[in-house]
């Protein structure tokens, strides 16, 4: 129980103080990457450049025995699953995509860190140029091996 107070708290707070910042809002594309988060974004970009080249033994490496991960409406609810179905599906979408960072934030608390992407993707599908809109939540835990991929949730749509 503590440990989902201290995960839901850790994903609203910094939302709710952001929201009563006004020069928060009129900031685009600007990182909002804390020192002590930057180990983990390498983390996690180290997880989506090796999903992207269909290295999934390397990008199983960044996940937890136990990650939950959700997209949409479904779940996965460990490594083992994620890695033995859908991570291969994803691999194989990314593959041909040109990711673009929009917008990436990341915060620290304690052994959690949580990060917040927002990115186009370029791709084709029919010879024809399509773009999706994603955005992406992953959350850490530090630990002996350094940071850990504990929770993911990706969102997409097409870009009209």
């Amino acid at each position: 129980m503590i440990h989902r107070i201290v995960f839901l708290a850790l994903l609203v707070l910094p939302f709710a103080s952001q929201a009563h910042d006004p020069a928060q809002h009129a900031k685009t594309n600007v990182p909002a990457i804390a020192a002590e988060a930057k180990p983990a974004v390498v983390a996690v970009d180290a997880f989506s450049s090796a999903l992207q080249a269909g290295d999934l033994k390397r990008a199983g490496t960044w996940l937890a025995d136990d990650v939950l991960i959700l997209e949409s409406g479904g779940a996965e609810h460990s490594k083992a699953e994620y890695m033995g179905g859908h991570a291969t599906h994803d691999a194989e979408f990314l593959k041909g995509a040109h990711v673009q960072l929009k917008q990436r934030t990341a915060k620290v608390a304690g052994e959690l860190a949580w990060i917040g992407t927002e990115s186009e993707l370029h791709t084709s599908k029919d010879g024809k140029p399509v773009t999706t809109l994603s955005t992406e939540t992953m959350v850490l835990k530090r630990g002996k091996d350094g940071w850990r991929i504990v929770h993911i949730h990706w969102s997409s749509r097409a870009k009209r």
